[in-house]
């Protein structure tokens, strides 16, 4: 597979990445497939998609020992990024962005990981209790121990974004200027697909130009872009889609001209080219410094994934997606 680079220390991973957090978080029957999950991550380093994304929240903390048992066996073969700041309550979700946490949540994550040291430390939200210098600080501090490679920061998305009153990843750029004093930023990791867009207009550009790696999450927008989805088949309380407004059986059928576009770019590369393909090689065109990181529990669906840096869109092709409808459903 192709070996794309992160950040000015150009740590090279797999162009296509696996989001590991489906197989034990947001999405119905995640803790019910253990050994399956076991086997996609296995297969994913097999074909070269290196960069295996978790987080300590997921789970929590049960997808970073699911990931861990690989990683036993296999630590050479991975890069391995997870991600720091968020707990998870019984209620809600919350930020703990206080330097001692920080230090104290990496020495779990390196024991549920099995490993000496972690490839990408994200930020996973910035704690508005603490300056986030003082946050970055202390995962700087983990670089200089040697426990962690490289740093980078999660994005909020388009909730966050809106209902805070500000332009989509304004408040992001911010965050990255004023950590970028204290040490430099690695990687961004935000959402980034054929219907959501909308990084492609600042966020994209401000990692180029500064030479930061830019993880896509949701390249196949939750599970959509895959074609595989049939409006109104409904989700289960626990699957993060059920919430989702783009979900809903009225937005999904209004999406589909979506789906059609991507099946009509997929026929002229052949028969066996999926709509999933073209939505990832659509964020492999991107930019060099970009790494889509679909997430998958399944073996099948890693294959599949890993099988679009095989596809190469012609200018053609690029114009029919970026001329397809605009997503239906939001946050607003």
């Amino acid at each position: 597979m192709e070996r794309r680079t992160i950040g000015a220390g150009a740590l090279a991973t797999g162009a296509v990445g696996l989001g590991c957090m489906p197989m034990s978080w947001g999405y119905s029957g995640s803790r019910q497939r253990g050994d399956e999950s076991l086997r996609a991550v296995h297969r994913a380093l097999d074909l070269g998609c290196t960069l295996l994304d978790t987080a300590d929240m997921y789970g929590p903390f049960t997808n970073e020992l699911l990931v861990g048992r690989v990683l036993k066996e296999r630590r050479a073969e991975a890069f391995v990024s997870t991600k720091v700041g968020l707990l998870v309550g019984e209620q809600h979700i919350v930020a703990n962005g206080r330097p001692g946490y920080v230090r104290r949540a990496c020495d779990a994550s390196l024991r549920r990981l099995q490993t000496d040291v972690i490839d990408l430390y994200q930020l996973h939200r910035a704690d508005p209790e603490v300056p986030v210098e003082e946050t970055w600080g202390a995962m700087a501090d983990l670089v200089q121990a040697g426990k962690v490679r490289a740093l980078g920061l999660c994005a909020v998305g388009a909730r966050g974004a809106r209902r805070s009153g500000g332009r989509l990843y304004d408040g992001t750029i911010r965050q990255l200027r004023r950590v970028q004093q204290v040490f430099p930023v690695s990687a961004v990791e935000a959402e980034l697909s054929v219907w959501s867009p909308e990084a492609l207009d600042t966020l994209l550009p401000w990692c180029a130009a500064r030479g930061v790696g830019f993880l896509a999450a949701m390249p196949l927008g939750n599970g959509f872009l895959t074609g595989t989805l049939t409006p109104g088949e409904g989700f289960e309380p626990d699957d993060m889609r059920a919430r989702h407004p783009r979900f809903t059986a009225e937005m999904m059928a209004a999406n589909q001209p979506i789906i059609a576009g991507l099946r009509r770019v997929a026929a002229r590369h052949g028969d066996a080219v999926t709509a999933a393909q073209v939505a990832l090689s659509w964020v492999l065109s991107q930019g060099p410094h970009v790494i889509p990181i679909p997430g998958a529990k399944r073996e099948r669906w890693v294959t599949e994934n890993a099988g679009a840096t095989e596809i190469r869109l012609t200018p053609e092709d690029l114009a029919e997606v970026a001329g397809l409808p605009g997503a239906r459903g939001s946050w607003d």
